[in-house]
């Protein structure tokens, strides 16, 4: 049984959207319920969603299994407009984040142990499958959201809400491995690979720590960006092999932000003794990444993260809250999605697309 689901046969709310038919990926407008308000439920009068590489490779089919229609999003932030008898963590009027997450089993360990993300049945914000016994879920490009409270989190008060919603995916896929690999200490030396909607905010929470942080690129146009606009302390070429010998055995970790295929080696060599390098990009993967064994040998270790639990992500909007971490957006009405993806496509943002739903969703 998944928590987070309270919905009863026959019971739904008028809701509407923009949604993605077949594999062109156009998303238009489109018209649906959600189930109605439940005694543990919120419905969220949906203002900003962020638009995540994910929702690209979705409504374009990309990994050969969406089923449509497709309604993406799960960077979400609006107002909470209903609330259930049983909730007391909301109120009406309480600004709400939901983020890749609306149900999991809620019995396994990693529920118990509040990692609700690494549950084996979770219940995604909006899904590509349908399975038996589970409603589609339909995302954040839209005007209303119900969930239950325990799958949504507090926005604090102060932060800027459009640069708010990216935390919600890429905030907490960033913080959550340097707060559990123990790169959350003022002095470590983390390096980011990437500048994009990941590696700038892993840029902005390493930094809000403490960390020496030095970001690695292929190229060197950011080095500007990365130094005077994100405040990182050094940066590196990926591919000039003497400023990367120089930094050879300096990093205590790594958080590889990149998708694309890439050389680990050089990575690698980075890391001192017991180094970490951290994987959170999802490359084709029907081309497994190759890995080097001798540089292992020197106790360095790789490993992957996915987003933190729920008790984790509301532990990193209050940490944003504290130190006014938001994303750096450009916020766009809903019309211009279509543009935006082929934008995206092509890496043209800085760093992150947001949604304005709440100014520019007409229905009419």
């Amino acid at each position: 049984m998944v928590v987070g689901v309270g919905q009863q046969e026959g019971q739904t709310q008028r809701a509407f959207g923009y949604a993605a038919r077949d594999a062109s990926g156009i998303l238009s407008p489109f018209h649906f319920t959600r189930r109605s308000n439940g005694e543990d439920d919120i419905t969220v009068k949906i203002h900003y969603c962020g638009v995540c590489h994910s929702d690209l490779h979705i409504i374009r089919d990309e990994h050969g299994i969406s089923q449509y229609p497709i309604i993406p999003g799960h960077e979400i932030v609006g107002v909470v407009t209903q609330v259930g008898t049983n909730v007391d963590k909301f109120k009406a009027g309480d600004i709400a984040g939901v983020g890749s997450l609306v149900g999991s089993c809620g019995a396994c360990d990693n529920c118990r142990d509040g990692l609700e993300s690494y549950c084996p049945s979770p219940l995604y914000t909006c899904t590509m499958l349908e399975f038996e016994g589970q409603a589609k879920q339909y995302g954040g490009y839209s005007d209303i959201i119900v969930v239950n409270q325990h799958f949504a989190v507090c926005i604090p008060d102060g932060l800027y809400l459009p640069g708010c919603a990216p935390l919600l995916c890429a905030g907490i896929t960033v913080y959550s491995p340097i707060r559990n690999l123990g790169l959350d200490q003022p002095g470590k030396h983390i390096g980011v690979v990437g500048l994009g909607g990941l590696g700038h905010l892993a840029v902005k929470f390493a930094k809000a720590f403490g960390a020496v942080v030095t970001v690695i690129s292929s190229s060197e146009h950011k080095r500007m960006e990365a130094t005077e606009q994100l405040g990182s302390d050094s940066f590196l070429v990926c591919h000039d092999s003497r400023q990367m010998q120089a930094a050879a055995g300096t990093m205590h970790g790594i958080i590889d932000t990149v998708s694309a295929h890439h050389p680990l080696k050089p990575l690698l060599d980075l890391l001192r003794t017991d180094g970490k390098l951290v994987m959170l990009g999802a490359p084709d993967l029907d081309k497994p990444a190759e890995i080097p064994l001798l540089p292992l040998l020197g106790r360095k270790y790789v490993t992957g993260s996915m987003a933190g639990g729920m008790k984790e992500t509301q532990e990193m909007m209050d940490f944003a809250g504290k130190h006014n971490i938001t994303a750096n957006v450009e916020v766009i009405p809903m019309d211009y999605v279509n543009r935006a993806m082929d934008r995206l496509a092509r890496g043209d943002v800085r760093y992150r697309f947001v949604i304005d739903i709440g100014s520019t969703l007409d229905q009419h």
